[in-house]
């Protein structure tokens, strides 16, 4: 109680000074100085981009209208700069200006050549232009040629596939990697086409997953080659681990048609983890546990230690009990008995 009232003391007391100095004639003094110095730089400001001056910038720039068969090889210039004069108030507004509208290149427009086609400055300098104010002066454009080498490919559709490391969090595990599209029509000059066999996502890294992620990517480019679509999304479902136990019986494999196997216990458990949602659908018959004819022939004791044949996709962390069985190679006679 004593502390929160020194702080209410000492706040009064810094609000009594503010308040003094407020309505004191230094304050006021002050004030009036402040006041005619931002007028003072106002005026100045004003005056100053009433001048004229240059300034560059930079417009973006598209090629559209690209038939899917054509793969563009050129590096792709993405906007150009443009060099004006005006007075500094309208300078001000485009360097400011985020959403200039792009130059729009309609690729049936222009006549290729050997497969390059040139795009002069004064094939698109009218619409540079129409993007400016009407008092500024278009001195330059940078670059004043645009060109597009390309190569007419052959197209055929390959799996998308993932590049990177996905890693759930703990008791979470990732139950698949699902891809939307999972496939893509791939655009290239023959020799490069028959290189090409999945379009890879770009690398992509995600640890601690605990739920269901959707995760939108691009895919990564080939120089030469161009898929339609160019992204996929990627669905990574996450499931929970749970422990279940399932009796499997052992099964003795590459036995003589006059023996047969007798294993003492005739079944094992197996304890493994598997996600909650698949916990119901598992049971014994899903393992396979052999006792291998050869390997007993060859062992020194009446125990053996079973094998895991098989197992479902999706489980871990399996255990077997117990580890080892006796037996009994058991010789039957032809009648069977």
């Amino acid at each position: 109680m004593l502390k929160r009232r020194n702080i209410q003391y000492s706040y009064l007391r810094l609000l009594q000074k503010i308040k003094n100095f407020l309505f004191s004639t230094q304050s006021r003094e002050f004030l009036i100085f402040l006041f005619f110095f931002f007028i003072s730089a106002g005026f100045w400001l004003l005056q100053t981009l009433n001048n004229d001056y240059e300034v560059e910038f930079s417009i973006p720039v598209r090629l559209k209208g690209v038939p899917n068969n054509v793969v563009v090889t050129s590096e792709n210039v993405s906007e150009l700069r443009v060099k004006v004069r005006d007075k500094g108030t309208v300078l001000v507004n485009y360097m400011l200006s985020k959403n200039l509208v792009p130059i729009t290149l309609n690729y049936t427009d222009y006549k290729a050549v050997n497969n390059h086609i040139r795009i002069y400055a004064n094939q698109f300098e009218k619409q540079v232009a129409a993007r400016l104010s009407a008092s500024s002066a278009l001195l330059t454009i940078k670059p004043d040629t645009l060109e597009y080498i390309y190569a007419t490919g052959k197209a055929k559709r390959i799996p998308v596939r993932l590049r990177g490391t996905i890693s759930a969090g703990r008791q979470y595990y990732i139950s698949d990697t699902l891809y939307s599209p999972d496939s893509v029509v791939v655009y290239a000059p023959t020799h490069l086409l028959d290189t090409i066999t999945a379009a890879y996502t770009e690398p992509v890294h995600l640890e601690n997953i605990s739920d269901t992620l959707k995760y939108p990517v691009s895919l990564a480019t080939v120089k030469g080659a161009k898929f339609i679509p160019d992204k996929t999304e990627l669905t990574f479902p996450v499931d929970i681990y749970t422990e279940k136990t399932v009796e499997v019986p052992v099964y003795g494999i590459n036995f003589p048609a006059d023996k047969v196997l007798r294993a003492f216990p005739s079944k094992v458990n197996v304890t493994f983890q598997v996600g909650m949602s698949r916990y119901r659908m598992l049971n014994g018959d899903d393992f396979v546990i052999i006792v291998s004819y050869e390997d007993l022939l060859n062992l020194g004791s009446r125990k053996y230690t079973v094998k895991l044949k098989s197992a479902p996709h999706g489980v871990s962390n399996i255990r077997i009990s117990p580890e080892q069985v006796d037996f009994l190679i058991e010789q039957i006679s032809p009648d069977g008995h």
